[in-house]
């Protein structure tokens, strides 16, 4: 996918200019994206269902920063790794593909091990 390369190159920039690689460790990385996916939580704390699916233009605008917050934080962790995001998501899927047969899970929200 380019577009997720020319992202991966963007973000590499980004902390290469503001001499942020000594902190970009996996680790810390991970730590960071743990805290970003945190903060898109809290911005459903609280709402109904409903009102989680019909969010205003403000709660829609924060939700959209925290996913960017996530993605990016993701893309840099996958990238010190040397992880590829297509494929990784491509493999995994044949895996849950496997893990969750159409035929046993349509319609239910059982965890795999859950299903005889």
């Amino acid at each position: 996918m380019q577009y997720l390369d020319e992202l991966r190159q963007r973000m590499r920039d980004f902390t290469d200019t503001r001499d942020w690689e000594q902190f970009h460790s996996p680790k810390n990385l991970s730590m960071a994206l743990s805290v970003e996916a945190s903060e898109l939580v809290e911005c459903f704390q609280w709402l109904t269902e409903e009102q989680s699916n019909s969010l205003s233009a403000d709660q829609l605008a924060a939700v959209a920063d925290e996913i960017a917050d996530v993605q990016m934080y993701l893309v840099r962790l996958a990238d010190k790794v040397g992880v590829d995001i297509v494929s990784a998501v491509d493999q995994k899927i044949v895996k849950n593909e496997k893990k969750y047969p159409v035929e046993k899970v349509k319609g239910s929200s059982k965890k795999y091990n859950e299903y005889e």
